[in-house]
Order: C-alpha cells, then structure tokens, then sequence
C-alpha cells in the first residue's frame, strides 16, 4: 500500500491546463498599452510585437510567479489566451526543447522549456511546467487563427493575491483557473520528455 507521500507524488513533467474538447488555455503578462488594444480586438494586435518569439504559459501559478502576481513592470495585465487545440499540438509537433544541440534549438520554429512548477506561496515544487515559445513564422498564426479568446484576469489575480497575503489560502486557491492533465499526443510528448 502506498504511503501518504506516495500519493502526493506527480511526475516530473505534464502539461496540466485548463482545457475542453476543442480548446486550452495560457496565459500571458503585458502591460495595459498592449493589453487593452488585444482586449478590444480580441486577438493579439500592434503594438503586441509579431517580430519576436511570445511565450504562452498553461500553468496560471507559474505565470504568478514570473510576474509577481501582475506586479511586475510591464506585466501589470494578466490575459487568459484561449487558443485551438489544433493549434497548441501544432505549435508542440514543431517544438524543440531549449536543452537541445544550440544549432537546433536556433532553427525551431517553436521552443519548450521545463521549469519548476509553482505553490500558491511561489515555492519551487518537485515537478515541471512548460513553457511554450512560439517563433516569429507561427505568431502571426498564433495571433489570427488560433486564438478564439482574450479575457483579462487582472482583477481575479489581485484578488486571489490579497487572500494567500492574508492568510486565506483556501479562499484563494478556489479562485485558481482549474487546470488537469492534458493529453498530449505519444510522438510529441516522447520528444518532448513528456511524462505519460
């Protein structure tokens, strides 16, 4: 029988999302000026860059922590992306692990890094959460086709913030995006390390 522990052990690397049978989610920090037009339009519009590699992010704690909590210089904004799922195995299908031969990693059209996952605190935790880079040829997709849907998650993640601050980690956590494991295709997660 499996001790306490046991149980509470996840394998190192997932994609854990928010997800239905057409859709994921990732988020993405900007600040307002970038925010706003997207928001209106939503999709990604100028001045959002479509010259240089975006990184979407499944894992809403670890984005947190990338942007202290929407406290960051210019990542004050925090946007829920929900994109295609066609689109998100396209992106992983052309991906390259930034752990790769430099040369490769340099050509990909698309990046993944693994790193540690976040607690509700900003603690490192003993499993992984990707990063997906998309590349300068796919934004353009990435911004026009896949997106279905930009919503703001600014004031939900100040929110959330003020109740962990306050001690109130249960009220918090019931206001986290729900996220599960994703099942990403055998070929991609096998070049990818991703665990099954």
């Amino acid at each position: 029988m499996c001790g306490w522990q046991d149980r509470n052990v996840l394998p190192q690397r997932q994609v854990r999302a928010q997800f239905d049978r057409r859709t994921i989610v990732v988020y993405q920090a900007y600040s307002s000026d970038i925010a706003d037009p997207a928001l209106r339009a939503n999709r990604f519009v100028p001045p959002f860059s479509f010259h240089r590699m975006t990184w979407i992010k499944p894992s809403f704690r670890w984005l947190m922590h990338r942007s202290n909590w929407a406290q960051k210089r210019g990542q004050e904004r925090i946007l829920a992306v929900r994109i295609t799922r066609e689109g998100w195995e396209e992106a992983l299908s052309q991906a390259v692990l930034t752990t790769s031969d430099p040369r490769a990693v340099a050509e990909a059209a698309v990046h993944v890094q693994w790193d540690p996952e976040r607690s509700l605190r900003g603690a490192a935790l003993n499993h992984y959460s990707i990063q997906v880079g998309i590349g300068r040829g796919l934004i353009t997709r990435f911004a026009e086709e896949w997106i279905v849907d930009l919503t703001d998650l600014t004031s939900q993640t100040r929110k959330i913030a003020k109740l962990a601050q306050s001690g109130q980690a249960g009220k918090a956590q019931r206001l986290m995006p729900p996220e599960r494991v994703y099942p990403v295709p055998t070929p991609i997660a096998t070049r990818l390390d991703i665990d099954g």
